[in-house]
């Protein structure tokens, strides 16, 4: 066996011991040709002719230890998973002269074997590229107001023999400017110095050291003097330099695909107008109904109704409301359409189930579904059910699993590789597994028709559309089946999440249900599409500074409804401490919800419950300080409300960072993570340990601190004590009357 992919699984952020580094050259550089093998070759050597030339046969450096990917785990079940994935490989390698624009590469590799076998590869074509300034044509398309942002003449391009494959322009910043925006970022506001991309990447926590995220946009607004922003209106890959390299420019380079055209556009306005032009061009946010702004409760081990119903009669008895309950191991891990346990007749055709095909054993894992969602509304608790965008294929698909598998394949509903063959997850969750085509709308229905029952007869409000990151490979191809015709990886991978939740979105719709939907995945477009997560992070203060970050980011590129896993979710329950400043600072975010991770059921439990948390550290003050924050949310969902229409209907975001109001103070940016929660509400969560007191700056106006009722006036720091109870927040003088009973009922 000989194993060579050009640009390898297309993981964008390592290489593998079987591709070509770099997959696509540029002029004047080398080429590391590297090739898997099994264990019986005992030599290798590789095949090379430039254009005409006769060919050279160079020897192959053997297996040596050569480290690929990142293998560093740190705790989790899903860390072990991704380690096993970025392992250390050995591979053959060799190194090619440097390449010469305009000429065509051949190579191969031959293979000696024990047994005095000799195999070879086919051939394999390479071209360099290189940068030209009449490459293509960059369209700068600006709103009227933007006429004075210089881009004009500073556009390049990187030509191949298959046409333009990246562009590369340049912006101006000016100084004191600040530069936000490019989807949910986790490591700062202001990105103004720093080096980035826009590639949608499941980045299993830390995302905040790693400078990856969930969801990447190509927007960003530059604010300073003078206000402007830009959307660079591609779905492929793009790369920013921020100031970095030269710290008056910011040059963006955007993957093109052998189009000979990209188009920019630049807004000017307000950082509010500028974000709500773009949504014109992006896609507006959808108005969720009330319910989605109360406590969301969620654990990965709540495998069976009796735990679940036992979790919400532990909310009830310690009198802490919740709103929404996530259940995320209700399925048979296998169709993600049917609950554990129940017994059904296999459709062969891959065709949907109804409620009445189902026998639910009485002493099975979920006895009455029906029943408990019934309950929970009763109880005013809406449901969601956790959902991936996969079909497994590891083990080896049996009953209705292979009947799905089998239909979507022989019905073209799942993404193909260049060839047709159906791709199989290149990632380290799932691998292997078939992948619905859900840029098809014929696809999507298929896919969403089986889920239906557990809205129409269940009654399901919502679900949890995780994943979405899987589709790697940049000659996939997306959308076979639709009447746009198929879309190459480069092009649709970061679309998928948005198709993803666009079609569970639209199965509620169809129902009579609101589109709610619960997301870590996104791209342009997903504003849209439902309420998001910041995704996977550990119980650390770390993860709680870059969750704030993350909700003020996203926030600025049109995110309404945000929230993440308070405290976070993997490893130890967090200690009290960080447990209530994430439940303080939760509370005055979009969407407050707690969650744990997998952890095989092994005792003690790791449940983020209030009661978990409480007896595992020992702290008494974790159940009344619980409590006391639910309640106040409680009495908070009216305004969220109301502040929410305000933003869906034009407004500024429903939580954003201080510039949007104050664009042009400079000590506003002192504090990044404070922000605004709707017009009226100033928060600045406690985000550090062991601290009696905590330092807020307040802008321009009057202030109430809401909890004492002190008047403060603005355009300064002001300090207050911050018991474990109380997080700082101040309201505006003249909204104090009508918000007081939240925080004094």
């Amino acid at each position: 066996m000989i194993r060579h992919r050009p640009h390898g699984s297309g993981h964008p952020y390592a290489t593998t011991g079987d591709q070509r580094v770099p997959a696509e050259p540029e002029a004047g550089e080398r080429c590391e040709l590297r090739a898997r093998a099994s264990a019986s070759v005992r030599s290798m050597r590789c095949e090379w002719a430039a254009g005409d030339q006769p060919i050279h046969e160079w020897p192959m450096r053997p297996p040596g230890g050569d480290a690929v990917g990142d293998a560093a785990a740190d705790g989790g079940h899903l860390a072990a998973a991704q380690a096993r994935s970025l392992a250390d490989q050995q591979y053959w390698h060799v190194t090619t002269p440097p390449l010469t624009a305009g000429t065509t590469y051949r190579y191969r590799f031959i293979a000696d074997y024990d047994d005095q076998r000799t195999r070879s590869t086919r051939w394999y074509d390479v071209t360099a590229a290189e940068w030209r300034d009449d490459g293509g044509t960059l369209i700068v398309d600006r709103t009227a107001a933007a006429s004075s942002t210089d881009v004009d003449g500073t556009a390049r391009w990187l030509v191949g023999s298959d046409g333009p494959r990246r562009v590369r322009f340049d912006l101006p910043l000016a100084p004191g400017d600040r530069v936000v925006g490019f989807g949910e970022r986790y490591d700062h506001v202001d990105q103004r110095g720093r080096l980035l991309d826009a590639v949608v990447f499941e980045q299993y926590k830390q995302q905040g050291a790693h400078g990856r995220t969930y969801l990447p946009m190509p927007f960003a607004m530059v604010v300073g003097e003078r206000t402007w922003g830009f959307h660079v209106r591609t779905s492929r890959r793009t790369w920013y330099d921020v100031g970095a390299s030269r710290p008056d420019t910011l040059t963006v380079e955007a993957e093109t695909g052998g189009d000979d055209e990209l188009v920019v556009r630049i807004y000017d306005g307000s950082p509010t107008e500028i974000l709500n032009t773009f949504l014109d061009d992006a896609g507006r946010p959808e108005l969720l109904p009330d319910w989605v702004f109360r406590l969301w409760a969620s654990g990965n081990e709540w495998n069976t109704q009796a735990r679940v119903m036992a979790e919400m009669e532990h909310h009830r008895t310690h009198d802490i409301p919740v709103g929404a309950l996530v259940i995320e191991a209700w399925s048979d891990e296998s169709t993600f359409t049917a609950f554990r346990d129940a017994e059904y007749d296999v459709n062969e055709d891959g065709s949907p189930h109804r409620l009445s095909d189902f026998r639910f054993p009485p002493a099975g894992a979920w006895p009455d579904p029906k029943g408990m969602v019934d309950e929970l509304h009763d109880r005013d608790i809406k449901v969601l059910l956790w959902q991936i965008p996969l079909l497994k294929m590891r083990p080896h698909p049996t009953g209705q699993l292979a009947a799905d598998a089998r239909a979507a394949v022989e019905q073209g509903l799942v993404v193909t590789e260049a060839d047709g063959r159906p791709y199989r997850n290149r990632g380290w969750w799932f691998p292997l597994a078939l992948m619905p085509d859900l840029a098809s709308q014929q696809a999507r229905t298929w896919w969403t028709e089986k889920r239906r029952y557990l809205v129409e007869e269940l009654g399901i409000d919502g679900f949890k559309t995780d994943g979405g990151e899987h589709a790697w490979g940049h000659d996939l191809q997306h959308g076979v089946s639709s009447a746009d015709g198929p879309q190459d990886g480069a092009a649709a991978n970061n679309l998928f999440p948005v198709h993803y939740a666009r079609a569970y979105g639209d199965l509620l719709r169809s129902c009579g249900k609101a589109p709610v939907t619960f997301s870590r995945a996104g791209f342009t477009g997903s504003q849209a599409h439902g309420a998001f997560w910041a995704g996977d992070e550990d119980s650390t203060w770390d993860g709680l500074r870059s969750a704030v970050t993350a909700g003020i980011t996203a926030s600025a590129c049109g995110i309404v409804y945000w929230g993440w896993d308070l405290a976070g979710f993997s490893g130890d329950v967090p200690d009290a401490e960080l447990y209530l400043r994430a439940t303080a600072a939760s509370c005055f975010m979009p969407i407050m919800q707690y969650h744990s991770e997998f952890n095989h059921h092994r005792r003690p439990w790791r449940d983020r419950t209030p009661w978990n948390v409480a007896e595992q550290t020992g702290d008494e003050r974790v159940i009344p300080v619980f409590r006391r924050y639910a309640h106040l949310r409680d009495r908070l969902v009216p305004y969220l409300a109301e502040q929410a229409a305000h933003t869906v209907a034009g407004g500024a975001p429903l939580m954003r960072g201080l510039f949007f109001d104050y664009p042009g103070d400079d000590d506003a940016w002192v504090y990044p993570r404070q922000y605004l929660l709707g017009d009226d509400l100033l928060v600045a969560p406690v985000v550090d340990p062991g601290v009696t007191s905590w330092d807020t700056y307040l802008p321009g106006g009057e202030w109430v601190d809401a909890w004492t009722g002190q008047e403060l006036s603005g355009g300064s720091v002001v300090t207050r004590e911050v018991p474990i109870d109380e997080v700082p927040v101040y309201c505006r003088s003249a909204s104090w009357p009508r918000l007081r009973h939240v925080f004094s009922p």
